[in-house]
């Protein structure tokens, strides 16, 4: 008997081909989806922001060195001494975390045995999930009394507090990322290093963190974005004098902690009111410039290791 040969059934095809639609159009909007949220968010915080340059300078705000919209005599609104501030306590969070972040990233990917980098990188993960108040109170608690008694100053809450805590969040996403990205890096350049006779020290500092060092800058940035917008952990550590900040050893007062201060006691329709959300304007652009760097970065990582 010859054997029947049953033809191909198409609705198979056609099942098959509706869900890769279904899918591709599940995932096309959420990616939309996302664009609108953050362009709502954009578009929340400058109309709202808009109404505040009417009766403020947009250069007196941009420039201005004193933030005092409770005078009795003239309101003031500069934010010079709050940019200062958060660059100040964000860079040097990233003085203290990059070479952490780096050397930590170093010892998991080539230098720790497998059991140790099972103990350690759930260590690190669990860090990165500690609430910023538990972080701001250690801060108080412990570092800000050390920080005093150290330097023989009255207040340990000051910029140096802020610039520890915050290297202890930035952390986790810089050890991440620099491991991914130091794991990436083609096994070629290491074995050609070790054939012509450098140590293993030697191809991890001269070769494959240079061969990583797209990924090692956007793990910086997105640390940075991390201290950047932090809120409770500075608004607890750092005691949130609205001068300008003269050094590390003194108080200073971020952008997030200044909203999150003011906005919750300011009356309603005020100029102080939409200030409030000028700030939290800058500050988006700040983030999302920051973000945009550090994408970039990761792009141009990806496209070198292919």
């Amino acid at each position: 008997m010859q054997s029947l040969v049953l033809p191909k059934r198409k609705s198979s095809w056609i099942s098959n081909s509706l869900k890769e639609k279904l899918i591709h159009g599940f995932f096309f909007l959420n990616g939309i989806l996302s664009v609108l949220v953050l362009l709502g968010i954009f578009a929340l915080l400058l109309l709202t922001a808009i109404p505040a340059f009417r009766e403020v300078n947009i250069f007196s705000f941009l420039f201005g060195l004193d933030w005092n919209p409770t005078s009795y005599v003239k309101e003031v609104y500069g934010i010079v001494p709050m940019l200062v501030s958060t660059f100040m306590v964000t860079l040097g969070a990233l003085v203290i975390a990059v070479p952490i972040g780096i050397g930590t990233a170093a010892y998991l990917s080539d230098v720790a045995n497998p059991r140790v980098r099972e103990i350690v990188k759930p260590v690190v993960e669990i860090l990165a999930g500690i609430p910023s108040v538990v972080i701001g109170f250690l801060g108080i608690v412990l570092l800000g009394p050390i920080i005093a008694k150290v330097f023989n100053i009255h207040n340990g809450l000051n910029a140096l507090n802020g610039s520890i805590l915050l290297a202890v969040m930035a952390l986790p996403t810089i050890i991440s990322i620099t491991e991914d990205a130091l794991k990436n890096v083609p096994v070629s350049y290491e074995s050609a290093s070790l054939a012509l006779g450098a140590t293993k020290w030697q191809t991890v500092i001269k070769v494959k963190i240079p061969a990583a060092l797209s990924g090692i800058i956007a793990a910086t940035m997105l640390g940075m974005g991390r201290a950047i917008g932090e809120t409770m952990t500075v608004l607890m550590a750092t005691g949130c004098a609205p001068a300008m900040p003269e050094s590390f050893l003194g108080p200073v007062r971020t952008l997030t902690s200044s909203i999150a201060i003011e906005l919750g006691e300011v009356a309603y329709n005020t100029t102080h009111y939409y200030a409030l959300f000028a700030l939290g304007l800058v500050l988006f652009i700040l983030t999302f410039i920051i973000n945009l760097i550090s994408d970039i970065y990761l792009h141009k990582f990806e496209k070198v290791n292919r």
